[in-house]
């Protein structure tokens, strides 16, 4: 898979941090193997990162009127990353959008790459970036074990869903993705 990168989605404070509304309960279990990912693809790994927009419109205005502590600039400690992945010389993406495929993205991966999904929440983020970049014709991976949903529960549905996407999406674990 020489032509496949890592895509890290929104390994930060905001889904990490047990007293965040937004905690994702799993992203401690699956920081070490996301790390393990990060180190075997090199250079080929891009970083995404949650942000609020600056002035919410349509859908969002009522979204963040739920979640007003997450309307802050994009340079608060709540949207950093976690110190893992903090300290290193990847590309990174903020975005506003829970989807994280955008023309930036598909610039870096190239029409004939692969993208390897790990981060959270398996349930909105990485299921919306996979979705999109399927649509665009990408071939996406979804390293299953290196994702955390809002629960097992619902990351077991995000899974069965995106496994229905077959084969423009492919599930699998890990070490299978590092065997490759």
């Amino acid at each position: 898979m020489s032509d496949s990168w890592l895509v890290v989605i929104d390994m930060q404070v905001v889904f990490a941090d047990p007293s965040s509304a937004w905690c994702t309960p799993g992203y401690a279990a699956i920081e070490p193997t996301v790390v393990r990912l990060v180190t075997h693809f090199g250079k080929r790994v891009v970083f995404t990162r949650f942000i609020a927009p600056e002035h919410p419109t349509g859908a969002w205005v009522p979204y963040f009127q739920r979640w007003p502590f997450a309307l802050v600039h994009h340079s608060d400690p709540l949207y950093d990353p976690m110190p893992a992945f903090a300290s290193t010389d990847h590309t990174a993406i903020s975005r506003t959008t829970f989807g994280k495929w955008s023309d930036e993205l598909s610039t870096i991966i190239g029409p004939d790459g692969t993208v390897v999904l790990a981060g959270v929440s398996t349930d909105c983020c990485v299921l919306s970036t996979a979705l999109a970049a399927a649509d665009a014709g990408v071939r996406v991976i979804v390293a299953e074990d290196a994702c955390a949903g809002q629960s097992v529960t619902e990351h077991q549905r995000a899974i069965d869903a995106m496994a229905l996407y077959g084969p423009l999406i492919e599930i699998m674990t890990a070490d299978v993705v590092l065997a490759r």
